[in-house]
């Protein structure tokens, strides 16, 4: 009787050819790539983005500044759109959203007016004695270290300093040191500080300021790489160097891992390449393109794009405040679409309209990528076939409407059976990894 062939346990193991030192070769060409992956391309810091930076002369900066903005935008509701059914009106918001994001925009305006705010001396100063901003500077670090303990400061603040040019190199450095130094005098950096370096044109310019940083940091013991900075990209230069490459990227590099932001300067970046005062805006094909290098440079470095401003401001009659509205309105709108999530804000009657088009854009949102998400995690299926990749935009898109207010964290959760953990690690997967992200269903 023939013998019986014993069946093996669990399954087979798949057959393969190439040789294991093979496999160990390849991994050591590529060490020195993995390394620089991890070192360029660390991806986005998770943490909370600013929806918008408010700049206010070093002169005007004071205690009440951000509480002044916040009561000035409220009134401009209060006259010129005072219940949700004109707000949406005017903006042309659909019915569903009028009552939410009226509701919202007023609770964040008496909440928390202002996200990031930055006390300028360099384009909206001037005119002042070296004295002048010696004072100046030492007032903003008292005012915002005061503002910090007292918790009455915006979530993030700093200053905007002169760059490094020649002509005004010395002053802008000088400046920076008596801001910096007062706000160690006053007991230590915020963790939401924020310094902008503008008029940026070489990559030298960038790697100037990370080492006076660090000169700094070691002058007062800190850790090195502690102080971060974001590059005002407003001249041609800044986008397209002499040899024909883009500067963007080199001037990332050149921060030396301390760049957080690049913000694009709307005018003084128009003016550079001859385009007319009528038609300097934020949707010029001049912009489009200058913000499109910016954000390719700054793909997975972590280091975020800013859109810049606009200069119509909503003052006067309620015809022209009106105007003024719909234009800014769509403008962030329109920089939303393009995955642009902060801009620049230059008079309190603009902070309506910018958290009303964010909240319109992420309440709109939470619905569809709900079902998406839902559909994904468990396996479901749907009319829209996601590959992981859109699950992390989907995800990320969620987490930033909660942060910024125009979501609740458990309305999120109730729709898409996922919590804030759970939206991380689909928003933030390793590397290489895209390919695995699930997560349970809540």
């Amino acid at each position: 009787m023939p013998s019986r062939q014993k069946k093996p346990n669990g399954p087979r193991k798949a057959a393969t050819s190439l040789p294991d030192t093979a496999v160990r070769e390849a991994a050591a060409s590529l060490a020195a790539v993995d390394a620089e992956l991890a070192r360029r391309y660390p991806g986005d810091p998770g943490t909370r983005q600013p929806v918008h930076t408010v700049y206010v002369p070093g002169e005007d900066f004071a205690a009440d500044t951000v509480r002044s903005w916040g009561d000035q935008a409220l009134a401009a509701l209060d006259e010129h759109a005072p219940d949700a059914g004109t707000f949406a009106a005017v903006l042309g918001l659909p019915d569903h959203l009028a009552e939410p994001v009226y509701t919202r925009v007023r609770a964040k305006l008496e909440r928390e007016p202002v996200d990031d705010i930055r006390v300028d001396f360099e384009d909206g100063y001037g005119g002042r004695t070296d004295a002048d901003e010696d004072a100046h500077a030492a007032r903003a670090a008292q005012l915002i270290a005061q503002a910090y303990a007292d918790g009455t400061a915006a979530p993030y603040s700093g200053i905007r300093m002169k760059c490094l040019e020649a002509s005004v190199r010395d002053r802008g450095i000088r400046t920076l040191d008596i801001f910096l130094t007062g706000l160690m005098r006053h007991g230590s950096l915020p963790a939401g500080l924020m310094l902008t370096l503008p008029k940026v044109t070489y990559a030298e310019q960038v790697a100037a300021f990370a080492r006076l940083l660090e000169a700094f940091e070691r002058t007062h013991g800190l850790r090195t790489g502690l102080i971060g900075f974001e590059i005002q990209i407003e001249t041609s230069q800044a986008v397209l160097a002499a040899d024909g490459t883009a500067t963007v990227a080199r001037m990332i590099d050149a921060a030396g891992g301390r760049a957080t932001g690049l913000h694009y300067g709307t005018f003084d970046y128009s003016a550079s390449l001859g385009v007319s005062a009528a038609h300097q805006a934020g949707d010029h094909p001049a912009a489009d393109h200058a913000k499109a290098v910016m954000q390719v440079a700054a793909a997975g470095t972590g280091v975020r794009v800013c859109d810049g401003s606009s200069h119509v401001l909503p003052i006067g009659p309620t015809p022209q405040v009106h105007h003024a509205w719909r234009l800014h309105y769509g403008l962030v709108r329109r920089a939303l679409a393009r995955a642009y999530y902060q801009g620049w804000d230059m008079h309190p009657g603009q902070l309506p309209t910018r958290y009303a088009a964010v909240f319109a854009f992420h309440r709109e949102a939470l619905e569809p990528a709900a079902a998406r998400l839902a559909a994904y995690t468990r396996r479901t299926g749907g009319d829209v076939l996601d590959e992981p990749a859109t699950v992390k935009a989907l995800s990320g898109g969620l987490l930033r409407g909660i942060d910024c207010g125009a979501l609740d964290a458990a309305e999120v959760t109730a729709v898409t059976g996922l919590d804030r953990a759970a939206l991380a690690d689909l928003a933030a997967p390793r590397r290489g990894n895209l390919t695995n992200l699930t997560a349970p269903a809540g």
